[in-house]
């Protein structure tokens, strides 16, 4: 066997071994394992098993740029099979490398040997190469290859975990006499039409199970695993739940003496013309290797007894984490829910966003992020396959995903009734290696937490629905504001499976003007959430009418009293001028708001109060007038952030007011930060949260405004040109004129002529655009004419607004309508041309 070069293999552990051990397997009667070594350069025999007479002279050390089959099959990464012809010329070529004599004459005669070369390991992780020899006239037929190639993957796992143990990794220790080529294995091929198996018999021998006790129903084996293990199982034993792909998994086992063994089963699926999965071949072994701890065995174990009793998402996927983190030594940890292509996170540890990537924290709506599927698209890769996704450090991942885990990731699918109902993210920031331990211990994880979410949801289903419910009612994103920042926190109650029915929205109206809403309808339940969805509709579109807050709140405790509820809602309306920073406050039951004045003061705003919405149909809604300055921080809030059965409401008020304060005045104030501290301090919630918080800055120039009543008659329209004309003139408008009075003319006249009542022009100069807006008594919005022939002697007032302005538009006022149109204001050099 000697080549003339010393076997100096780089690991003292992985020694050249020579047993004499009967192996037989689907056709091979020899098996001999090759471990890379030399730095990559060199493959050196580590194990040679089974009847050494069929090959002799299998060489010590072979050069991995040699023209051999250990050589050729790891280079291409693809098993290489060669029939005894093959095998003859192989031998002819190339002596030196290959074994010089086999069994049954020399090689220019007739052989009777076939032989196969299967790599182990891939890419970054090349073990290695397994070689098997067997009596086979023709080859080794497919379906001998397919289970030796399920069993390379045995050996390959084995050769990790030997590996494994000095590395200095902290991880559990294989056995000092492992085999590298474990001889208690078996192979199995079951049809899935009918469930009949064909089972090695080292496979009854696993299980315990007498060769005369077997039937051929794959029901029989079955029956000896562990109940907690058996959807695993069942997920590939079912036709109609089974993917045509390769799976692997570590599952339990009670042997009839009441053993508790871990088996380690590898499977390929056959599939017919139409892609119908038609048979499964597949290799079960001794996985005690990778179970060595009794320890790591307990922890499945206490995991599938606390899932056993977890009653919601949220209680499944914190288990979870607990299992997973600390165990692993990850630096961060995610479970989350799929739900129509996004990612909704149900646990992180840590829990802070600053720990998460970016592209979770521009989702960070509310207590955790929901993240969109396209954003990660190997993340959507690895849950359409099914299979976990193990990524070492320096991987090319998205920065979604890099961020989570630099020093190596682990996705972790979630199965549960033959579909993906979630995955699971493992990651560690420091240079992290996956041995077969994690890979187990992660596999069984899986299968124990997709089934609980599973029963969550049933038993949840309920809570479920209103919460998406009130997902969807609340706005998805505030907008932006001229002059301020605003930011919103929601977090639902932890007390209890059903939902409040707390809002906000923050509405952006004409003149500069933007609404601030909160509110709170009384209960939890379903239907609290739906009057929550109403109202929201109702005071924005009472809003976007123009009226003011009295009356917009006014409307609204009329619609609640009209509606066939036993409901009642608070609210809180705040419309700021966010060019002169004057609001005017409306209370209707609801909290007062909180001001953070730029000096660091915070304060309660007195603001005088109504009843809450829905109890006196002709309640009355008093308004309070106050101004705020640049540097000035509005929070709105919901009494669930400041009472509680442990928190008086004056104690809460006065907890918000002191993180307030506590922000540096000298610094413009970043409101999420400020959110998140508010909310970070509630524990375990008795009611919803809501919170609504706005940093007031004001606009860096104040619009010019002028206002003319028109007056009925005849010279109406030259009166409102002249006026026009004299007010451009005095703002250094000259450009811009004749547009301006043409658009003038139009409007003026479409209101004398069409409307009854009082007729008013506003002017609006800011910094880049001219509004001119015309009011009227009538609510009917004028109508573009689609087509104006020649003879017309009007009908082109609309058409002509159209193509002289950038935009035009009508909105309802109270008792009537506007009619605006924009022109835009060129500069030159940072001042206005003209």
């Amino acid at each position: 066997m000697e080549t003339g070069r010393s076997p100096a293999c780089p690991r003292k552990e992985v020694i050249q071994k020579v047993t004499s051990h009967r192996f037989a397997f689907c056709g091979a009667e020899l098996a001999a394992v090759y471990v890379v070594a030399d730095q990559g350069r060199e493959l050196h025999l580590a194990e040679l098993t089974g009847n050494r007479g069929i090959l002799y002279g299998l060489p010590a050390i072979l050069a991995l740029a040699s023209h051999s089959p250990a050589a050729n099959a790891l280079r291409s990464g693809r098993p290489l099979w060669l029939t005894p012809k093959e095998l003859a010329t192989f031998i002819e070529d190339d002596p030196h490398h290959f074994p010089t004599r086999v069994r049954g004459g020399d090689p220019e005669s007739p052989a009777r040997i076939s032989l196969g070369a299967l790599p182990l390991g891939h890419g970054d992780q090349e073990l290695g190469c397994l070689i098997v020899a067997g009596e086979a006239l023709d080859g080794f037929s497919a379906d001998d290859r397919s289970l030796l190639e399920l069993y390379a993957d045995q050996v390959a796992a084995g050769l990790e975990s030997v590996a494994a143990r000095f590395t200095g990794r902290k991880a559990p220790q294989a056995h000092l006499g492992q085999s590298l080529v474990p001889d208690q294995g078996g192979a199995f091929i079951l049809e899935l039409g009918t469930g009949r198996m064909e089972a090695h018999a080292h496979v009854l021998e696993l299980l315990g199970l007498p060769p005369e006790q077997f039937d051929g129903q794959v029901e029989t084996l079955l029956a000896c695993a562990v109940p907690d293990d058996m959807p695993a199982l069942m997920a590939i034993v079912e036709p109609d739940r089974l993917a045509a792909t390769g799976q692997q998994l570590a599952f339990r086992i009670r042997r009839p003496n009441g053993e508790l063994r871990w088996l380690g089963l590898r499977c390929r699926v056959e599939v017919d013309s139409g892609g119908t999965p038609r048979r499964v071949l597949g290799v079960v072994a001794d996985a005690t290797y990778l179970r060595p701890s009794a320890d790591e065995v307990s922890l499945v174990q206490r995991l599938s007894a606390t899932l056993a009793g977890a009653a919601t998402i949220r209680e499944v996927s914190r288990l979870a984490v607990a299992a997973l983190r600390e165990p692993l030594g990850a630096s961060r940890v995610a479970v989350g829910e799929l739900e129509s292509e996004r990612l909704i996170v149900t646990a992180l540890d840590p829990p802070e966003p600053d720990a998460w990537p970016e592209v979770w924290r521009s989702d960070w709506r509310s207590e955790w992020p929901d993240v969109s599927l396209s954003d990660l698209p190997t993340l959507q890769s690895a849950l359409r396959g099914g299979h976990m996704s193990l990524w070492p450090p320096g991987a090319a991942l998205e920065a979604g995903l890099l961020g989570v885990g630099p020093g190596g990731l682990a996705v972790l699918p979630l199965p549960a009734d033959g579909r993906m109902v979630g995955v699971c993210l493992v990651g560690w920031d420091a240079e992290h290696r996956f041995g077969p331990e994690e890979r187990s211990l992660l596999t069984a994880t899986a299968g124990l937490v997709g089934q609980a979410l599973v029963r969550a949801h049933a038993l949840d289903a309920g809570h479920e629905l209103a919460t998406m419910l009130q997902r969807s009612l609340l706005p998805r994103k505030l907008p932006e504001l001229p002059g301020g920042i605003a930011v919103a926190r929601y977090l639902p109650a932890t007390a209890g499976l059903e939902v409040g029915g707390d809002w906000y929205d923050v509405i952006p109206l004409r003149d500069g003007h933007v609404a601030f809403v909160i509110g709170d309808v009384q209960g939890h339940s379903a239907g609290a959430a739906t009057i929550m969805g109403q109202m929201r509709t109702a005071v924005r579109a009472y809003a976007v009418e123009g009226h003011p807050p009295d009356v917009v709140v006014a409307r609204a405790n009329r619609l609640l009293v009209g509606m066939e509820t036993d409901l009642f809602a608070t609210c809180g309306y705040v419309d700021l001028d966010m060019e002169e920073g004057i609001a005017r406050v409306v209370r209707a039951g609801h909290l007062p708001p909180i001001l953070r004045h730029p000096d660091g003061v915070a304060e309660e705003m007195v603001v005088e109060g109504g009843p809450p919405l829905g109890v006196l149909a002709e309640a009355e809604f008093p308004m309070t007038e106050a101004g705020l300055v640049p540097g000035t921080v509005l929070v709105l809030l919901t009494d669930g952030l400041v009472e509680s059965a442990r928190l008086p409401l004056e104690e809460g008020m006065r907890r918000v007011c002191e993180v307030l304060a506590a922000a540096d005045p000298a610094d413009p104030v970043d409101t999420g930060a400020v959110a998140d501290e508010l909310v970070a301090g509630v524990g375990r919630r008795d009611d919803d949260v809501a919170l609504l918080l706005l940093r007031y800055d004001g606009t860096a120039g104040r619009p010019k405004r002028s206002h003319w009543t028109v007056w009925r008659l005849p010279n109406a329209v030259l009166h409102a040109r002249r006026f026009t004309a004299r007010t451009l003139r005095s703002w250094g408008v000259a450009e811009e004129i004749d547009a301006a009075l043409l658009v003038v003319s139009e409007l003026v006249t479409n209101a004398i002529a069409h409307t009854q009542g009082e007729v008013g022009m506003d002017l609006t100069l800011s910094a880049d655009r001219l509004r001119i807006a015309v009011n009227d008594a009538s609510p009917r919005s004028p109508v573009k004419p689609v087509w104006v022939s020649w003879e017309s002697t009007g009908g082109r007032g609309l058409l002509i607004v159209e193509a002289t302005t950038a935009a035009w538009g009508s909105v309802p006022l109270s008792g009537g309508k506007q009619v605006w149109a924009e022109i835009l204001c060129h500069r030159t050099n940072g001042r206005r041309t003209g």
